[in-house]
């Protein structure tokens, strides 16, 4: 099969799909790479690591959509690359589009062959090309948020982690999934006080298991958060409903019962976001402020540390992207019902039901594809 890893445009976005061990995984099987001019320079990795693995460069981005079969990325097309898209073409990446009604009529417009990571999913309900960057943006909500609660920055002014004499800051996690699991350890760490809610009691009978004693764990409704945001600080939202939108947790009139320079860390943004003040952000400019109420919702936050994202991710991308290059990937959906759970839209139709419902358009069944 011919790959094709572009460079990635979204504003400060510096991971890449491939590092040139997995081009060089791709080549020794037989398969060939082109890989972008400078597309692995922000994750660290050099043109000439590239060719040593055995990619071949290209110098446009148009170049390396003219001749993929299958095109590897990190993000989303975006509205420059929807016309590179060719009919039948294959695109294994982060699409989320529950949350983009305009990247949704694009793709199916294309009549491409879209595989979400985002909802490659195993038969225990997990996620596995999902939970890396999952793991970076849960740990990165802490310490990003953490930030924001500086004074310059309008936030309250407090350390998460208090001082002798001074009790620490609160911070509240509305998710207890791969998300809010690893940012309550991270603000415990910091010596936070830490509540994170859930609707599983399965979930927070594991997390009062594992977590630490500065972690109080909550079933979550609209009263206990309306309670909760009252006295918190730094207000993560890592809600995750796979495939479709993220439900709104914290309304606009609750913006109201918090105190100055509260931080809300908006992880579920990709879907939707689980704030209903929430619009998509980036790092040039990544906080806006609704009655003083500070919002940090990048939609990709991981990005900001792209070589250690571009490794997590591609530890887990790989061995399905060598599982479609090796059988195609309608074999290696029927094969894998994963991976098939991965499509999302096919030659123009949408088989992914929250992606069918986020928008009211028709469901056709993947079936009729495989």
């Amino acid at each position: 099969m011919i790959i094709g890893v572009p460079k990635e445009i979204k504003s400060n976005e510096n991971r890449v799909a491939a590092t040139p061990a997995g081009v060089y995984e791709f080549v020794k099987r037989g398969h060939t790479v082109y890989v972008q001019a400078t597309a692995g320079l922000g994750s660290g990795f050099s043109d000439d690591e590239y060719k040593t693995a055995g990619a071949s460069i290209l110098p446009t981005i148009e170049e390396v959509y003219q001749i993929a079969e299958m095109i590897i990325k990190v993000k989303e097309p975006i509205e420059s690359e929807y016309d590179l898209i060719k009919p039948d073409q294959l695109l294994f990446t982060y699409f989320h589009f529950a949350s983009y009604e305009p990247l949704t009529m694009a793709m199916i417009k294309s009549k491409a062959v879209c595989l979400a990571y985002e909802t490659v999913e195993l038969p225990d309900r997990t996620l596995p090309l999902l939970v890396p960057m999952s793991e970076v943006a849960g740990r990165m909500a802490i310490q990003e948020g953490a930030k924001y609660l500086e004074k310059p920055v309008k936030g309250r002014g407090v350390l998460l982690g208090g001082v002798p004499g001074v009790e620490p800051g609160k911070v509240l996690v509305l998710g207890g999934g791969i998300v809010g699991t690893q940012a309550a350890k991270m603000a415990a760490g910091l010596g936070a006080q830490v509540t994170i809610t859930d609707i599983s009691l399965n979930r927070l009978r594991y997390l009062s298991d594992v977590m630490p004693a500065n972690v109080t764990t909550l079933y979550s409704s609209e009263f206990t958060i309306r309670r909760l945001v009252k006295e918190h600080d730094l207000i993560v939202g890592a809600v995750l409903v796979t495939g479709a939108k993220a439900p709104k947790l914290i309304t606009r009139e609750m913006l109201k019962l918090m105190r100055p320079g509260t931080v809300l860390v908006d992880v579920a943004v990709d879907q939707g976001g689980c704030f209903e003040t929430t619009k998509p952000t980036t790092h040039a400019d990544p906080t806006y402020i609704i009655d003083d109420v500070v919002h940090y919702c990048v939609a990709n936050m991981p990005g900001a540390v792209p070589y250690t994202s571009t490794l997590a991710l591609t530890n887990a991308t790989l061995p399905y992207a060598i599982k479609l290059a090796e059988l195609g990937w309608k074999k290696a959906c029927q094969q894998d019902h994963s991976l098939k759970l991965g499509l999302n839209v096919v030659n123009g139709e949408v088989v992914y039901k929250g992606v069918a419902d986020a928008f009211d358009l028709p469901l056709s069944s993947v079936e009729k594809f495989l």
